[in-house]
């Protein structure tokens, strides 16, 4: 039994998915780029608005599911330079306490819209 999550304070889908899909007690929360939810655009006019942008899409789709930053076990972080990963790690960071979640941080060739980050998480839904 699968639940679709959308929310009108996350960015539409650029394609053929869903904000995030809930599995049993898993939600998966597709990857995340810095679109304005109420405009369409991107907002990165430098990096660090970038990934604020994009934790706050998460977050808002996490809020829309009853969940938070604390229930989040898997991070997946694309960057498309790694040169970038200090300034990302640092503001991810900052929107947990206590545990973190199991992550892996790549460097890819290119991203949506030709933007630097892009995140996906998975949460746990007791």
């Amino acid at each position: 039994m699968t639940t679709i999550i959308n929310t009108s304070n996350a960015p539409a889908p650029i394609g053929p998915y869903n904000q995030a899909v809930l599995a049993g007690n898993l939600l998966f929360v597709s990857g995340q780029i810095a679109l304005d939810a109420q405009t369409g655009e991107l907002v990165m006019p430098d990096l660090a608005t970038e990934t604020h942008k994009v934790m706050a899409n998460i977050k808002a789709i996490l809020s829309e599911a009853g969940l938070d930053f604390s229930t989040i076990v898997k991070t997946s972080i694309f960057l498309k330079d790694m040169g970038d990963f200090a300034q990302v790690n640092e503001i991810y960071g900052s929107y947990f306490s206590g545990n973190f979640p199991a992550r892996e941080t790549i460097q890819v060739a290119g991203l949506p819209k030709n933007v630097n980050v892009e995140i996906s998480v998975t949460a746990y839904k007791a």
